[in-house]
């Protein structure tokens, strides 16, 4: 008699490493908190990286733990890997973060067979849970409600939010706080006796600050509402600022922002709960946003085969100058453009296949400070033939031809990046009024110092690499050149030693592969001498190369500097 297939036992095995992998991303989120209390920064830095990886180490272990307790034979029989997803789903039904074991079971499942193996019979393409709003959950809010004043409302707030470093000037706190909303919303909101504050229980945390992420609401009405905290070293814990515009609320989430610490209990209910406040978010981004960046993945690769299922939108090249290492294409649709590495770069490249790879995978774990696109990172995507323009499809084979396969009917895309797509920022300029090219070489010239503050050196900062958000913030998006800040040595350009010395075609200094000079910066990236001139005036010190020695001095005193992800008010 032939031994019974072990569905149970593997997928027991299988939910076993995913309760591992959250109790150890549980340990590191909930320590989030001890961090911002004793201003510990670098710890925090750490921490959120070490979180990220996380994942795929956790289904490492989980892969090999399989391989060691079941036979090949009977482990890699995909045909029985249907009876595994049964046995799982009862396994999970209960659980209150079941949306998340159904893509660690997906990682898993991927960790071990081939992506042409990939089907809804043996994973999760679709998901079997139900709606967030349609199970029962825990409680994870608070309600506050106007009894007597605003300023009392708010009290009853930071008193249900303490934390081991005590504020250092809650009065001035409340009084700021209050002065804030009261600008922020109409007047007979703040009177209304209906008005009421309902605020997530957990505090996310994220590089210096804590927020209490909610809404405000009367009858008729509601608002977002994020009250940011700051630990001010020797000063204590300070209420720096009430945010109730909902574009501003969105960059404080926004795909450009490193992960929230958040111990979230129950995850599509505090989606949910951010979804009805931020409803232009895709929940995609909301659950990457609380470091559930695998969930996110899930739900971005659902939102898509909906997409394509529901629209007749076809590929096409994305637009903006071609990239020297990267082709990029998109659906016109789908706020969402696919990079994959071409096998030729162009000559003045000097980069390869495998440092372009490890560069985007160090983006995910940095500070991306709201200046860096987030990525996914994607293998085997199979898409309809029928569902590309013909001249993409053509660019694409011929300039990646190892990436990008033409099966029968099908377009295997073996490897690519999803970002949010955005206007180049050179095409934006041309299109520009004078108001909206002096604000977005502003934002253009503040990208560079909030990277470089955050110890990142985007290095090719062309105009063309860097994009303009729907909320009119300058990102950096192209990732190929970027190190560490401190790894350049900026220089000045020596005196010439010779009058001929200013006539000759040729440098009369010696340059180092890591020599970096800024005076050269102003024809470099700016072809228009307007836009030079204006840059100059705003951001001028980007071509001195005493201003990045001073920063790359700073951030080896071990400073980290302050990159607020709202906008502050004057003290």
């Amino acid at each position: 008699m032939s031994t019974p297939w072990p569905a149970t036992d593997i997928a027991r095995l299988i939910l076993d490493g995913f309760d591992r992998y959250r109790e150890l991303f549980r340990q590191i989120t909930q320590g989030a908190r001890e961090r911002f209390e004793q201003a510990r920064w670098h710890d925090s830095q750490h921490a959120a990286a070490a979180r990220i990886h996380l994942y795929e180490a956790q289904v490492g272990e989980v892969n090999s733990r399989l391989r060691q307790a079941f036979a090949r034979e009977r482990l890699l029989d995909v045909e029985q890997w249907p009876q595994v997803k049964a046995a799982y789903i009862e396994l999970i039904d209960l659980r209150l973060d079941d949306e998340l074991a159904e893509t660690w079971y997906n990682s898993l499942f991927c960790s071990l067979f081939s992506h042409d193996l990939i089907s809804d019979r043996c994973m999760f393409i679709h998901s079997t849970r139900p709606a967030a709003t349609a199970r029962e959950r825990a409680a994870q809010t608070r309600s506050y409600t106007l009894q007597t004043d605003l300023q009392a409302l708010l009290r009853a707030i930071l008193a249900d939010y303490p934390f081991a470093t005590p504020y250092g000037d809650l009065q001035g706190d409340l009084a700021r706080l209050e002065a804030q909303l009261r600008e922020c919303l109409p007047d007979w909101v703040c009177k209304d006796p209906a008005l009421t504050v309902e605020l997530f229980v957990p505090v996310l945390y994220r590089n210096k600050g804590a927020y209490l992420v909610g809404r405000l609401y009367t009858v008729d009405e509601q608002w977002p509402l994020v009250l940011a905290l700051l630990h001010r070293d020797g000063h204590g814990i300070e209420a720096d600022a009430a945010i109730t515009d909902e574009a501003q609320v969105s960059i404080i989430f926004s795909f450009t922002r490193s992960y929230f610490m958040a111990d979230v209990p129950v995850p599509a209910q505090f989606v949910h709960f951010l979804k009805a406040i931020l409803p232009s978010k895709h929940i995609a981004e909301l659950y990457t946003s609380i470091g559930f960046y695998k969930q996110g993945k899930s739900e971005f690769y659902r939102a898509l085969i909906n997409h394509l299922a529901s629209s007749d939108d076809r590929f096409v090249m994305a637009a903006g100058v071609r990239g020297m290492v990267m082709s990029v294409f998109t659906l016109p649709g789908f706020t969402t453009v696919f990079k994959i590495i071409k096998d030729r770069f162009s000559p003045v490249k000097t980069v390869d296949r495998a440092t372009v790879i490890d560069k985007y995978r160090l983006v995910k774990s940095v500070d991306r400070v709201g200046r860096m696109a987030d990525t996914q990172e994607f293998a085997d995507f199979r898409f309809p033939r029928d569902r590309f323009d013909p001249q993409c499809l053509a660019e694409l084979l011929d300039v990646a031809p190892s990436a990008v396969e033409v099966q029968g009917d099908t377009v295997l895309i073996r490897h690519c990046w999803t970002e949010r797509r955005m206007t180049p920022l050179n095409l934006y300029l041309e299109q520009a009024s004078d108001a909206q090219v002096l604000e977005a070489l502003d934002d253009y010239g503040l990208a560079i110092k909030q990277l470089a503050a955050a110890n990142i050196f985007p290095g090719d900062m062309l105009l063309k690499n860097f994009g303009v958000t729907r909320h009119g913030r300058v990102v950096f998006y192209d990732y190929d050149e970027i190190c560490w800040l401190t790894e350049v040595n900026f220089r000045i350009i020596p005196p010439p030693r010779y009058p001929e010395d200013e006539m000759s075609g040729e440098p009369w200094y010696s340059i180092g592969p890591h020599d970096v000079f800024p005076e050269e910066f102003p024809p470099f990236l700016f072809a228009d001498s307007g836009q030079r001139q204006l840059f100059s005036r705003l951001h001028g010190e980007l071509f001195d190369a005493r201003y990045w020695q001073g920063l790359q001095t700073a951030i080896g005193e071990g400073k980290v500097i302050d990159v607020f992800p709202y906008r502050r008010k004057a003290r």
